[in-house]
């Protein structure tokens, strides 16, 4: 596996929209909504369970609820989704919603045979810093770095927070030339964002 750690192992879902173990429930080793997949790994206060391990990369098959994990450097992971195992794509889904493809970052707890079963899966989760450089009523146009970005404003779902304030579900504050941070699950089919929230003023 490789030695990437911290929050490197993150960046690669954001590159990509650019171009015998004990199985665990959800509660062992940490948080399940989007912040918590960018959060610093934190140890579990359970000490039957073990260490937490995590797997990014892309779908490359999927069969009776074990996913075949492809990571940057090439090596295939096998991802074991249990009933005790969240899935988040923009929102909590079933294990139906994830597809070949798809890109993924996973926490679980790796098997005596080398796959990992997974207590948390993360499904297209993107980070990044923007700036807003068109909005229109249901997406916004961004750039990130040299890239263009639609960010797609999804009903009952989109969030902003301004200044650090609480999230609404009011965007119009938003403003051209804001520099924002979006936290959304990427589209493979047409490489646009659906924007979980965006962060103006942090």
């Amino acid at each position: 596996m490789s030695e990437r750690h911290g929050l490197d192992r993150r960046r690669l879902l954001t590159s990509a929209a650019l171009g015998g173990a004990t199985i665990v429930g959800a509660s062992a080793l940490g948080g399940l909504d989007a912040d918590a997949a960018f959060a610093a790994p934190m140890p579990s206060l359970d000490p039957a369970v073990s260490a937490s391990v995590f797997v990014d990369g892309r779908v490359a098959q999927i069969r009776r609820g074990v996913l075949d994990v492809v990571e940057a450097d090439g090596t295939h992971k096998l991802i074991q989704l249990t009933n005790a195992t969240s899935i988040w794509k923009l929102e909590t889904v079933t294990a139906e919603a994830i597809e070949a493809g798809d890109g993924l970052y996973a926490r679980g707890v790796e098997m005596p045979d080398g796959s990992v079963a997974a207590d948390a899966v993360w499904v297209n989760i993107v980070n990044l810093y923007v700036t807003i450089r068109g909005i229109e009523r249901s997406r916004l146009h961004l750039s990130h770095g040299r890239n263009a970005v639609v960010g797609n404003i999804v009903a009952k779902r989109t969030t902003a927070s301004f200044r650090g304030g609480a999230l609404t579900s009011d965007l119009s504050q938003l403003r051209i030339g804001h520099h924002a941070q979006v936290l959304g699950a990427w589209r493979p089919a047409d490489d646009s964002v659906d924007i979980a929230r965006i962060s103006v003023g942090h």
